[in-house]
């Protein structure tokens, strides 16, 4: 529900353009693993639901019909005797018949039902914490396609702007051409390498667009622009907030449960039954020897039973729990132990490319004035377009430079972000 909020909250920004925050959201939103969260709710309460009718009277219908070698009889003599007597003593036949109903309640179960609960709702927290884990991951992907589509922006600009010096240049060349101070290989020459930044821009745009496809896809939205992020003065030391850590802790927790379900599993059983019938024989034996007709028969009661088949395999069990939680921690401590290299990383690109940056614009500013000089040389026949071409695509590739310096930093940072889950 959080993802919808956050989808509808940043609507209105669509048509101006996305920031990161915005594309990540929205990618997560509308990740199929997403829906996951609700089938993991849904299963857990189904689970719980199951388990807890424990409670509820347990009610079974059993009908049998068996042939027996042999019955209960009256000796021999008390048969000559009763029939003596003039009564007919048939005995018990072989051929028995029973349709009946058994009813269990529980009354006290030493905590078991309470324990397989627990159990359950801690299964369904650590997937629950696992597809959150699959789910955090769409931001890395997310990262990609939008600084590659930043830098590729960037470079449009560039190849424009590169584009307008090549022609102030070219129509420079055409005007010195007609008055016969240049010659038109000059020309032909300056205008050959405007067509060949005209086909860059070409390509760049053609990776534009296919940037911007891939990213309105996986996001689910319209994407129309990126929004450069502002570069913050400094990266502050971030605290670890993964979520692989918080499933971490849902392993512990769910070993630490399934401890307590073994205490549970060991404590005595206290319920009340009731038993009900119709068939031959029934209870009163003698009276079915007598008649053999069929009869209701019922019975209720109480039962006390402790099944110690448990402490077969606690010792193991518990050994088994314990591993797990021993598997979990070593988990946790290689998790923190390669995403702390991966900060330290981090973190020193972030420095590196503040120091590039900071000779970038004096680079510029040089290249820049290295390339009017050349136009100057060029208007006075001190140099060729070959030596002018050659500077202006020295300034370019400072540009250039400058702009990759930046973009790159500013995903390094984000890059950070996202490794400590800021």
């Amino acid at each position: 529900m959080k993802y919808l909020f956050s989808l509808l909250f940043m609507l209105p920004m669509l048509a101006v353009g996305q920031t990161l925050e915005e594309c990540q959201l929205a990618a997560e939103a509308n990740y199929p693993l997403i829906r996951h969260y609700g089938l993991i709710e849904k299963t857990m309460e189904l689970t719980v639901s199951n388990i807890r009718k424990r409670w509820l009277p347990q009610v079974s219908a059993t009908a049998q019909a068996t042939l027996q070698s042999d019955v209960t009889a009256f000796p021999d003599e008390m048969v000559e005797l009763y029939r003596q007597m003039d009564i007919s003593m048939e005995g018990m036949k072989k051929e028995q018949y029973r349709v009946g109903i058994d009813v269990q309640q529980t009354v006290y179960d030493g905590g078991d039902i309470k324990r397989r609960q627990e159990v359950a709702r801690r299964q369904g927290e650590l997937q629950s914490a696992q597809n959150r884990v699959n789910i955090y991951n769409v931001r890395k992907r997310v990262n990609e396609m939008y600084f590659s589509l930043l830098l590729v922006d960037e470079q449009i600009k560039l190849n424009e702007d590169l584009q307008h010096v090549l022609e102030g240049n070219e129509k420079k060349l055409a005007s010195m051409l007609k008055s016969g101070t240049a010659a038109e290989s000059d020309y032909q020459n300056v205008r050959a390498e405007r067509l060949t930044v005209l086909q860059q821009l070409t390509s760049l745009k053609s990776q534009r667009t296919a940037l911007v496809r891939m990213l309105s896809t996986f996001c689910g939205i319209d994407m129309r622009e990126a929004v450069k992020p502002a570069i913050p003065e400094q990266t502050e030391p971030f605290v670890n907030n993964r979520p692989e850590l918080l499933a971490i802790d849902a392993q512990l927790r769910l070993a630490d449960t399934q401890e307590k379900a073994l205490d549970a599993a060991l404590m005595p059983r206290l319920g009340v039954f009731a038993q009900g019938y119709y068939g031959y024989p029934g209870y009163n034996l003698f009276d079915d020897m007598m008649s053999r007709k069929f009869s209701w028969n019922g019975m209720i009661g109480a039962r006390i039973s402790w099944n110690i088949g448990a402490l077969y395999t606690r010792k193991n069990d518990k050994a088994k729990i314990q591993m797990q939680r021993e598997n979990a921690e070593v988990s946790r401590e290689r998790f923190v132990f390669d995403n702390r290299l991966e900060q330290i990383q981090q973190s020193e690109n972030i420095s590196r490319y503040r120091k590039l940056m900071e000779e970038d614009d004096e680079i510029i500013a040089l290249r820049s004035s290295v390339r009017k000089a050349a136009e100057s040389k060029l208007s006075h026949g001190i140099i060729d377009v070959n030596d002018l071409l050659k500077e202006i695509n020295n300034e370019n590739r400072a540009r250039v430079q400058q702009t990759m310096h930046e973009i790159e930093m500013l995903k390094e940072i984000y890059d950070l972000k996202f490794t400590t889950n800021q």
